[in-house]
Parts: structure tokens; sequence; C-alpha cells
């Protein structure tokens, strides 16, 4: 789409209430809301790729703040602050004064002063890191109340316990630009499965944002696991009414081959079950080393009885034409490369290798995009003094 198709498509939308609001979960945000942010992150992509300057800030300050480990959402965000025009500072809890006791209020607000925007990751920790985001942003808004800031930060949720909307949205992007507009994607079979890992607690965000998106935009999502592998309940029944109310489908299965069968698109990926990622936050608060030890030992072993739950090209031949989308958030398990037997065979992953790739560049402007419509009151007006400006990234 054109740059001034961009800005038609924009002017249509109500997106208004993105404006000076955080970004958590992707379910509180209306069509319109998601739609927009697409369009201003194919926008800034387009824009990048002609070597244009996207530099809409003169100052200020991104804060980063990630309480477990990334690559590719780490370097986006910072990506994407640069691109804007602003400075990265990373937030790290041990060598901040939070070890001696700081309140999280406290520090919400001595990080704010010329913030605009906060990226928050907090997902090892069920039932917290929404909590967590949830309280800084409301002392950050408090501290902007009273007079102590200037201004009020906008969050951007980096990953959390119940979604990871940057992933998503990223994702989102891939199939519009895959299958040629949200449109056709009505009616695709979208397959989110478990698939056997090596290791145990990874978080339930990406399984829970794919199937609380895509289940908005008409998609046939099947969500499979083996028993006991159970996702978050609220997100489960949220997908099934997103699905009545958009004209889609969402079903549960328990058996990885009928999920691919005649799938468009699958999305092999391992998550912990919930119950396990509560007992699991129960000894992390405890710092009980010997019961996460244990419970690791059962989790692992528990996991080995699903080593069958691998994407390949068996399972693969099963789906619509034999020719499905494989997507992943990354890194994926590859059987034979990064552990013995994982998520996916070598074979499939070097076939989609570029694909998964391609899924992840547009996470820096989905990102982008995000603390674009939460910074400016009129994004479309934004876009036309860029263009106007047209000013190039590099000095000639």
């Amino acid at each position: 789409m054109s740059e001034l198709n961009i800005i038609r498509e924009l002017k249509k939308l109500n997106f208004n209430n993105l404006y000076d609001k955080d970004f958590l979960l992707t379910w509180e945000k209306s069509i319109d809301e998601l739609k927009a942010i697409m369009l201003i992150a194919e926008f800034l992509k387009a824009e990048h790729k002609n070597g244009k300057s996207l530099r809409v800030f003169e100052s200020g300050i991104g804060i980063s703040i990630f309480r477990d480990n990334s690559t590719r959402t780490r370097f986006s965000y910072i990506s994407a602050l640069n691109m804007l025009g602003l400075s990265v500072a990373d937030m790290d809890e041990v060598k901040s004064q939070v070890a001696h006791g700081e309140t999280e209020r406290e520090t919400a607000n001595m990080l704010s002063f010329l913030a605009e925007v906060i990226g928050i990751r907090d997902d090892m920790y069920l039932g917290e890191g929404d909590k967590y985001q949830r309280n800084f942003s409301a002392a950050v808004r408090q501290g902007f109340n009273e007079g102590v800031l200037h201004q009020c930060p906008s969050i951007i949720n980096l990953q959390s316990d119940i979604d990871h909307p940057t992933q998503a949205m990223a994702d989102l992007m891939k199939l519009k630009d895959y299958f040629g507009s949200l449109e056709n994607l009505r009616g695709k079979k979208l397959a989110m499965t478990w698939a056997y890992s090596p290791s145990y607690g990874k978080p339930l965000s990406v399984p829970q944002g794919i199937i609380g998106l895509m289940s908005r935009f008409g998609m046939d999502v099947t969500l499979a696991y083996p028993e006991g592998y159970d996702l978050l309940p609220d997100v489960i029944q949220l997908a099934k009414n997103n699905a009545k109310q958009n004209g889609g489908a969402f079903n549960v299965v328990n058996n990885m081959d009928e999920a691919f069968r005649n799938a468009d698109v699958v999305y092999p990926k391992s998550w912990a079950p919930f119950k396990v990622m509560e007992r699991r936050t129960t000894l992390l608060k405890a710092k009980d080393k010997a019961g996460l030890d244990q419970l690791e030992k059962e989790c692992l072993a528990n996991n080995a009885k699903f080593k069958n739950w691998e994407c390949n090209a068996n399972n693969m031949a099963l789906t619509k034409n034999a020719a499905a989308l494989y997507m992943h958030c990354l890194p994926a398990d590859i059987s034979g490369v990064s552990c013995n037997a994982g998520e996916v065979s070598a074979e499939v992953f070097e076939k989609y290798r570029r694909d998964t790739y391609h899924e992840a560049s547009f996470k820096p402007f989905i990102i982008a995009a995000m603390i674009f419509c939460a910074r400016f009151a009129n994004p479309a007006a934004v876009i036309e003094n860029i263009m106007k400006c047209n000013k190039d990234r590099k000095c000639s």
C-alpha cells in the first residue's frame, strides 16, 4: 500500500483513544485501533526501507525494563526508540536501589522525569507480570497528576505473563503480508500447537496472544496441546467469544496431527502448563531452589512423554496442499541443531527460515507504531509532515 493510501485509510479509522494510553493487551484495543497500528507500522517500514528519516522526537528517553532474557524484543524496542529519535535508558534492577528496598512507585517516578515511553518485559511469574505493568502505570500516572512529572509516559507491554502483544501484532502483520490483506485471513485455518522442548517454564503469553488476536480477524483457530498443558481458562474463553463475534471458529484438540490437517498456518511452540507456572511462581517468590529443581525434573520427565509433538515433514504433509506457512516467535528448538529433539525438524525450519526471520522483522515497526500512537494526538498529520520533509536518514 502506498504512503498516501495509508494516510487515507488511517483517516477512516477511529483510534483517538490510543493517545496518552498504555498498550498492555491486544484484546483491550478495538479493531480500528489495531488496524491503525498496523498501517502506521507499514508506513514506517516502507519509509525506513527507502532510507528516510523517521525522527519525530527532538529529545526524550525510552526506559527499558527487562526482567527476563530477550534478543528479538529487546533489540526491536531499542531500534524503534532510535528510529523515532528517542534515547534508550536500560533499567538494571541489580544495579539500582530496588535491591535496597526502593518501592515500585518510587522507582517508576524516578525513572520517568524525561521519559516518553517505558517498555516492560515481565513474563516469569504467572499472576505477576501484567499486575506489575499496571502498578507501574498507576505510579507514573499518580506522579503526573501530582505535578512530579511533566508528562505521563506510556507503558508498552514487551511480554507479560498473559500476552505478548508486540509479537502477536508482528505475526498478524506477517499474515497480512503473506495472504495479501486482513480480509483474506477470514476462514484461514491457523493451528496454534504445543510442541516438545527439552526445557520447561516457557511462558504462556505467546500462544495466548495468538489465540486472543487471530480469533478477532475471522480465522479458524485450532489450539492443540497434550492433556494437562492448558492455557489460562480466561484466555481460552476470550478466544471462544472472539470467534463467535467475528465470524471465525475456535477449537481445542489434544492431537497435533488433527490440528495440522488442512491448516493454512501452523505455529508449533512449547509452553508450560499454567498449573506448573502457578507452582513455579510460588517457588520463585520463596527463592526455593530445591523446590524449583524438583519441579524442573518433574516437568522435563512429563515433556519427554510427548517427544512426538514435533513439527516435521510428516505432519506438514497434512496441511492444506501440504504447503502451510510455518511460524515461530524464535528461537525455535530445532531437532539436531539447537537440541537433540525439539519443536521442529531441521528440514522444516530451514525451509521456512526466511519466513520466520521476515516475521520477526515486523516487530521494531509494530513497537514504533505503538509508541507513535501513544505519544501523538494526530498520527496522520505527523506522517504527512514526515512525507513533506522527505529527509534522508543518511547524509549524502
